[in-house]
């Protein structure tokens, strides 16, 4: 099926200490639809809220569609545009012979979804007055400052 919806997506992560507690924030974007997302974990990492920004907006797509998804995470956008991701993957998630990749549990995720979706990967600089962005960064933040936040399942269960 062809994808013919587009939906463009900003998405953030923030950690306060690294690791710590941290938050995701997305805004959707479908023509003149808005839909913000947020969430946090009571310990986790920055990296970890990246990728679970792009994880759970594409999760909220009903459909398959057509995504921009424009993040300030060079480490998530790389991953998945230089194919590096899908190497991990290839590659029993190691880096190289001896490095294994960090958070294989949600790039397995994010690249499934990316097979789902059309997604086009997009950077772009953060705190550079990108309203979107900045939005992001507050729900991010807001999210990771809530009182009895859940685990992180995938990290803690690994520390």
């Amino acid at each position: 099926m062809t994808p013919t919806k587009y939906v463009v997506i900003y998405t953030d992560g923030a950690c306060f200490d690294n690791p710590g507690p941290g938050g995701y924030g997305i805004v959707l974007i479908h023509g003149n639809r808005r839909k913000e997302l947020s969430g946090g974990f009571r310990l986790t990492t920055n990296n970890r809220m990246e990728l679970l920004a792009a994880i759970v907006a594409l999760e909220a797509l009903k459909q398959p569609c057509r995504v921009r998804l424009l993040s300030d995470s060079k480490y998530v956008v790389d991953a998945v545009e230089q194919g590096w991701a899908a190497k991990w993957r290839a590659n029993g998630w190691k880096r190289n012979k001896r490095d294994r990749a960090e958070n294989p549990d949600l790039w397995a995720r994010l690249l499934t979804l990316c097979a789902e979706h059309d997604v086009t990967f997009r950077w772009v600089k953060g705190h550079a007055n990108d309203p979107e962005n900045e939005r992001c960064d507050e729900l991010a933040k807001a999210a990771a400052g809530q009182p009895d936040l859940p685990a992180d399942e995938g990290y803690e269960g690994r520390v």
